[in-house]
């Protein structure tokens, strides 16, 4: 079966009562016509003469699930607690599930599904399907909301999946600062690099510093950090350095998280700025560099490292961690 070929559903039942082959067609209609899957059911047959136990060999075999509806008499029949001309449609289709328990228990397991529809009971599910230490599911309303969880079962993707694990820290609940310069570098541009750095007044030993050697190079420096979304927060002091040779440029600074700018910073001599980002689940942490040409805004992507008396920008990252 594809990705995008519906999955191939057939439901298992006991004709009851006339009210509980109509609640059975309407949960079949709900998943058929507004989920989506391809269901087979008895009722929708009707139309032609039928061989009942070849037409149910066949598609209980074709079936990617089995979907088992439990009731008083489904569970009797199954069960062998019921006389061998009563429900025979029912006691076929249960002796071919069983038997596809028996050969692979694991597989049969994750493909037959026992349902309980509104008003039924769990003591309605057959024995064979141990409804009282194996998962069932428990309709308690004919809608889309209500088959969420049987539905999850058979695209294999639940209502709540687990989160990405962090970084086992033996046991300590309060991870230390990590120096975001200490981090995996991914990519960086010219001119970037790891060392001290003056700004505001203030010394920072572990900066990020950008000092391009190129006067005219084009393009905000910038630097990719691997995050691998173990960290929840990223904070900084920005600002031009304080042994700038141009002592009257403008910086600016943007972060961005997985491709998506998060927060941008305009920074003046002795005016630094200070950066504090959510950077929760974030895989790659990019801080961009730049002097905005005066056209330029300072938000866009069309930042540009322009000079003035051909010097190129000056900008640092005073003591950047993550936590």
């Amino acid at each position: 079966m594809s990705e995008r070929e519906a999955p191939r559903v057939f439901i298992s039942y006991s004709h009851d009562t006339e009210e509980h082959k109509a609640q059975v067609r309407k949960f079949a209609t709900l998943l058929h016509s507004r989920i989506g899957l391809e269901v087979v059911l008895d009722q929708w047959q009707d139309n032609v003469r039928v061989d009942w136990s070849l037409w149910a060999t066949r598609n209980l075999k074709a079936a990617d699930f089995i979907i088992v509806v439990a009731s008083p008499l489904y569970r009797a029949r199954a069960d062998g607690d019921a006389p061998p001309d009563e429900g025979r449609g029912a006691q076929f289709e249960t002796a071919i599930i069983r038997n596809k328990l028996t050969k692979d228990l694991d597989d049969g397991t994750r493909r037959v599904l026992p349902v309980v529809l509104p008003g039924g009971s769990i003591d309605d599910i057959p024995e064979f399907l141990n409804p009282y230490s194996m998962t069932r599911y428990e309709i308690s309303q004919i809608t889309a909301d209500g088959v969420a969880d049987l539905l999850g079962a058979i695209i294999g993707r639940g209502q709540h999946t687990a989160p990405p694990r962090g970084v086992w820290r033996g046991g300590e609940l309060e991870a230390p600062p990590v120096h975001a310069g200490e981090l995996p570098w991914s990519c960086a541009s010219q001119g970037i690099r790891r060392g001290p750095a003056s700004i505001g007044g203030v010394r920072y030993e572990n900066s990020i510093v950008l000092r391009p050697s190129i006067p005219a190079a084009t393009g905000p420096g910038y630097v990719e950090l691997d995050l691998g979304g173990h960290y929840e927060r990223f904070t900084t002091v920005a600002g031009v350095l304080d042994d700038a040779r141009d002592p009257h440029q403008v910086g600016h600074l943007r972060v961005v998280l997985d491709g998506t700018p998060r927060s941008a910073h305009n920074v003046a001599p002795g005016k630094p700025a200070e950066i504090d980002v959510d950077v929760s689940g974030a895989r790659v942490l990019r801080l961009e560099m730049s002097r905005p040409s005066p056209t330029a805004s300072p938000f866009g992507s069309a930042a540009v490292v322009v000079t003035r008396r051909g010097r190129p920008p000056e900008l640092g990252l005073g003591d950047p961690v993550v936590t």
